[in-house]
């Protein structure tokens, strides 16, 4: 198994349980891919805020398997806040009815638009549910030229459609594939009415996936490699040899559940179409600001931001290393592209006043502590075309096969398309060791390095 992210994980214990013999490889020293945390100077930070849904069953169905489903919380209702620094706070939440009708009372109410807007805004919301989200038709048209179509001026867009979009793809709207688009809000919206209630990670990501996969893996028998880089993967009699700067081994299946471009690398020498193909594939950054107030300065677990630079804002006071009194606030900034290029200290003269505008008793508050933490390619694009370019689980070799959220799982760029992803892979080689009805069955699948699993 090449990669200890989420897709890794998966695969491996998958692999495991139905009786092979794992090796998994992963250049990190420590499991999770793209979802872990770190220390500064005292604070438990995670490097990004991975909230996730309650349609996402792969995901908390693996959390269930580590054993750290205590480590999260799923609303009971979905109810996103809305903060503007112009106009009163407005909430986006589902009601009583039954899907898809559960948000139409929210949307009558929507404060951050005219009502001729949320008319126009529901009809579109509709729309999208008849269309056929795998038509690959779909995947080649730009959802910002579709909702155009329909009426969407600027404000709609920047004051609902941005609010759902951007976090869910990584993506502006103009940026983003009606297909991806349109599964979104028919997975999370539109097809059962608690599909949407946001989950989130109340300890820090080490103690919810990297320590608690560990443990598990260790328990399912799997051999891991932490630190170990995969240099190369070779054909070798009726399986592979994988290359690590510290070892090799031979496998007969071999799953290269890494961050696309790092696959392409592996992949070149054998399968340089594939690769092609790959490095292809654009990627899309996210930047999180870390911001330590002396006060509480805002009531919300969480809350979006329209009409303002701040996209989505995550209280993580509970964390190790949050002073008694203080609040810790998470600033998300989904597909920041200029944001990346932006210095710690512009980053701060520019966030710090519109956190300000946006929580009145920010502005008496002093700040204790501001970091900035960057992930140059968080996710894979979810643009026009890339669903073409995101390949399925076998690869032309047999044995040889690719896990990852962006493999083509049907889903954007998520932890739950990870996981997904790593149980498509793995069925795929216990089929080819032919253990897929034999779970006492003993073979080899080595299961590669890590990347940005979610």
């Amino acid at each position: 198994m090449l990669g200890g992210g989420l897709a890794g994980i998966a695969a491996a214990l998958d692999c495991a349980q139905a009786g092979a013999s794992v090796t998994l490889v992963e250049v990190r020293r420590r499991l999770g891919g793209a979802a872990y945390s770190f220390e500064r100077d005292g604070l438990v930070m995670d490097n990004g805020q991975h909230v996730f849904m309650r349609c996402c069953h792969a995901y908390r169905r693996l959390l269930v398997r580590l054993g750290s489903d205590h480590n999260v919380h799923v609303q009971p209702r979905l109810r996103v806040p809305v903060l503007s620094p112009v106009r009163a706070p407005s909430d986006l939440r589902r009601g009583r009815l039954p899907a898809p009708l559960h948000m139409a009372g929210s949307l009558v109410r929507y404060g951050h638009l005219s009502p001729v807007q949320r008319l126009r805004v529901a009809r579109a919301v509709m729309a999208l549910g008849r269309l056929d989200a795998r038509d690959p038709a779909l995947d080649e048209v730009s959802f910002a030229d579709w909702l155009a179509r329909r009426g969407q001026d600027r404000d709609a867009i920047a004051r609902f459609w941005e609010v759902i979009v951007r976090p869910t793809l990584n993506a502006p709207v103009a940026d983003a594939s009606l297909a991806l688009a349109a599964f979104v809000f028919q997975t999370a919206l539109l097809e059962a009415a608690d599909a949407g209630d946001i989950g989130f990670h109340i300890a820090p990501l080490s103690d919810t996936i990297g320590g608690p996969a560990e443990e598990a893996l260790a328990r399912a028998g799997v051999q891991v490699w932490l630190g170990a880089r995969a240099e190369s993967v070779e054909p070798e009699g009726d399986g592979f040899r994988v290359r690590a700067n510290c070892d090799s081994l031979l496998a007969e299946a071999v799953i290269v559940a890494v961050p696309h471009a790092r696959a392409a690398g592996l992949l070149e020498p054998l399968l340089p179409d594939v690769a092609r193909t790959l490095n292809g594939i654009p990627s899309s950054p996210i930047v999180n600001l870390h911001v330590v107030f002396d006060r509480r300065v805002c009531d919300e677990q969480f809350a979006a931001g329209v009409d303002t630079p701040v996209q989505y804002i995550v209280d993580r006071s509970g964390v190790k290393g949050v002073p008694s009194g203080h609040q810790y606030l998470a600033v998300s900034l989904s597909g920041a592209r200029n944001e990346m290029a932006m210095s710690v200290d512009a980053l701060r003269t520019t966030y710090l006043p519109a956190l300000a505008q946006l929580l009145p008793r920010a502005r008496g508050a002093s700040v204790e502590r501001f970091f900035v933490t960057r992930e140059h390619a968080a996710t894979f694009m979810a643009a026009p075309g890339v669903g073409a370019l995101r390949p399925p689980a076998r690869t032309p070799i047999a044995g040889l096969l690719l896990a990852g959220a962006w493999t083509d799982t049907g889903w954007p760029a998520t932890l739950e398309g990870a996981v997904l992803s790593g149980h498509t892979a793995a069925g795929a080689a216990l089929a080819h060791l032919r253990l897929a009805g034999a779970p006492h069955a003993r073979a080899t699948a080595a299961l590669a390095p890590a990347g940005n699993g979610a």
